[in-house]
């Protein structure tokens, strides 16, 4: 399955191609309430038409409506929406909400093929616009990294932004892995097992197939790595816990029944954990919403982790990537 940034550039790219004029539209940073986040993508063509969200709904019919009346701006510009009350409620965003948004013309020359070849091969790249000039940079990226205004550079994202990676290439592991690649994740699944292994093939996902814990070590996972565990067999699911529990990954999670969960942390004790480290697993794994099969499952354990997620966002309280200033400066919608 494809993700949602991929499905929206291949579409602008084809009415480029096509020879009707588009803009890209980037949220760059949201206050207060707003229905989506920074990096969410929107493509209007000039008749109208679009893909993608930015809000949900009403801003992306007025950025159509500016489109087709050919008011729009003809170089890079931040636009700001909400910032009163009236617009608010206007545009319908809730509790007082605001939005700032990058607005990009969009040209042949706009690179969109090189992005969409880095979002399928599972790079990750960082595209900066030059807000005066238009001078187009595309570079590799770290993970964990947001749309911004640097200077005159408006520097956006696109390709995996977490990584998950799934010990066991078994039917759960096959959905978790189509379901995690919707959400730009960079999926590699672990099994050592020749009669498992042949039988994987999941588009996207990287097949790693050797021992569990070599495999945790030679991934490092980061803060932005989700580890989970599917196989139901210990002599497997174990030894890569073992590794994940002391690694710096986000999430660490695993199958199985709270009975087994309560035999596998007593079995984590006798090598050298400590309590703080077992109790980072996430043992059933999944948010309980009575999931029963494959697919439910694997909604349960990705909720999870973008739950832990976004409690991660919330404890580090980031500060924002662009201020009140930095948005009236480019103020010229």
């Amino acid at each position: 399955m494809n993700s949602p940034d991929l499905d929206v550039l291949k579409r602008a790219n084809d009415w480029l191609n096509a020879g009707y004029k588009a803009y890209l539209f980037t949220v760059i940073k949201t206050w207060g309430s707003a229905p989506r986040g920074p990096g969410s993508i929107l493509v209007v063509r000039d008749d109208g038409h679009y893909i993608g969200s930015v809000s949900g709904g009403c801003i992306e019919d007025d950025l159509a409506e500016k489109a087709k009346s050919m008011t729009l701006p003809n170089s890079p510009e931040v636009l700001r929406y909400g910032i009163t009350a009236d617009e608010a409620q206007q545009f319908g965003l809730p509790c007082g909400g605001e939005l700032a948004i990058f607005c990009e013309p969009l040209t042949v020359r706009s690179e969109l093929t090189q992005i969409i070849d880095g979002i399928e091969s599972q790079q990750l790249l960082c595209r900066s616009v030059h807000m005066k000039t238009g001078e187009l940079l595309i570079e590799d990226a770290l993970p964990g990294s947001e749309p911004k205004v640097d200077g005159d550079w408006f520097h956006s994202y696109f390709g995996p932004k977490m990584r998950l990676i799934i010990i066991g290439a078994n039917q759960l592991g096959s959905v978790l892995a189509n379901i995690a690649s919707t959400l730009d994740y960079e999926v590699i699944v672990c099994d050592p097992r020749d009669d498992v292994a042949k039988e994987w093939h999941v588009q996207g996902s990287q097949l790693l197939q050797m021992m569990p814990d070599d495999a945790i070590v030679k991934l490092k996972p980061d803060s932005n790595t989700a580890i989970v565990a599917v196989t139901h067999d210990p002599k497997l699911d174990d030894m890569a816990l073992l590794e994940a529990l002391t690694s710096n990954a986000l999430y660490v999670g695993a199958l199985g029944s709270k009975k087994n969960q309560a035999k596998r942390r007593e079995r984590m004790r006798m090598f050298d954990l400590s309590e703080s480290e077992i109790s980072r697993l996430k043992g059933p794994v999944g948010i309980s919403i009575g999931s029963r099969t494959p697919a439910e499952i694997a909604v349960s354990i990705l909720a999870e982790i973008i739950q832990t997620r976004s409690k991660q966002r919330e404890l580090a309280n980031t500060p924002m990537n662009l201020s009140y200033a930095e948005v009236n400066r480019y103020n010229l919608a």
